[in-house]
């Protein structure tokens, strides 16, 4: 996924060398601030409950003929003229996959982000987990964690990021069952044809799909003039503009374009699209990807940006 940025010639030994320290090192200030934005977007997300077999109590409701009379709680009854029966609470634990784009084009910030592309992406994806793991959840990450069901999720998710090779483009699901959710979060610079040509038959498969598009504000505005040098941060070529400015329009064109091409396509399959830039607090995004996810399971929710 190419983008405007630098890249320091390396040996390609040198380079997994060196993204594989700066993402060890990037991880854990990652965790702390999603756990921050996480307690600050919501007080509490609770699961989708309704009666059923479970261990914890739910509900006292009155009696209807032809239940069983062994679900009559008598205590409770004998408070007054009724006769009711203890329900208990089914927990509808889901399995929601998490995945972050950590390729070299998420590493670029401009002057105008306030962070890079891969910072606010594992930001998110951390945040993510630990609202979503407080609700009894199951969270995984494609090729680098199996779901877990637990407090800690997001602690854990960080480690195994730490501990997982390098990769480029969007993960293996095969592993994915349809009954489950995924947020795919990273920059979808590729053509929006070649990205659904993978999405697409995800989305037929019948996986809840939502994808986040973290974009820097620049390569939005275009804000270069002059003589410019651009690099592709993943494959390393080079494209010198004697004056950038005049491709600000056909820029701007291209990639207006990409970003309506694939939210308008992943909206008539059902999925969520929620663009967001680096520049824009991180919990906008947050809230509007959880907002998605809590209409679950009903698909119609899941139909437009917010």
């Amino acid at each position: 996924m190419a983008t405007v940025g630098h890249i320091v010639s390396r040996t390609p030994a040198s380079e997994v060398l060196s993204r594989a320290q700066q993402r060890a090192m990037l991880v854990p200030d990652c965790l702390v601030e999603a756990r921050r934005i996480a307690n600050t977007v919501i007080s509490g997300w609770h699961g989708r409950r309704k009666r059923g077999i479970g261990e914890n109590f739910w509900q006292f409701r009155p009696y209807s003929d032809g239940e069983s009379m062994s679900r009559i709680d008598w205590r409770r009854s004998a408070r007054d003229d009724h006769t009711y029966v203890r329900d208990r609470e089914w927990e509808a634990a889901h399995t929601i996959w998490l995945w972050a784009d950590l390729s070299p084009s998420m590493m670029y910030k401009s002057k105008l982000g306030t962070v890079s592309k891969e910072s606010r992406a594992l930001v998110l994806m951390l945040a993510l987990a630990e609202i979503l793991a407080r609700s009894g959840e199951r969270i995984g990450c494609p090729g680098i964690m199996e779901p877990v069901s637990a407090r800690n999720a997001a602690e854990r998710l960080a480690t195994a990021i730490m501990l997982s090779p390098l990769a480029e483009g969007l993960p293996e699901t095969g592993m994915i069952r349809s009954a489950s959710d995924l947020v795919l979060i990273g920059d979808f610079l590729d053509p929006a044809e070649k990205i659904m040509d993978r999405l697409g038959p995800l989305a037929r498969r019948g996986l809840r799909g939502h994808v986040v598009e973290i974009a820097d504000p620049a390569e939005e505005v275009f804000p270069y003039s002059g003589r410019t040098e651009f690099t592709d941060p993943e494959t390393g070529e080079k494209l010198t503009a004697g004056r950038a400015e005049v491709l600000r329009e056909d820029y701007q064109r291209a990639y207006i374009g990409r970003r309506d091409t694939l939210g308008v396509t992943l909206r008539h399959l059902g999925w969520t699209f929620t663009p967001h830039k680096t520049d824009r607090p991180a919990s906008e995004a947050l809230v509007a990807v959880h907002t998605y996810l809590s209409g679950m399971p009903g698909r119609a929710t899941h139909g437009g940006q917010l």
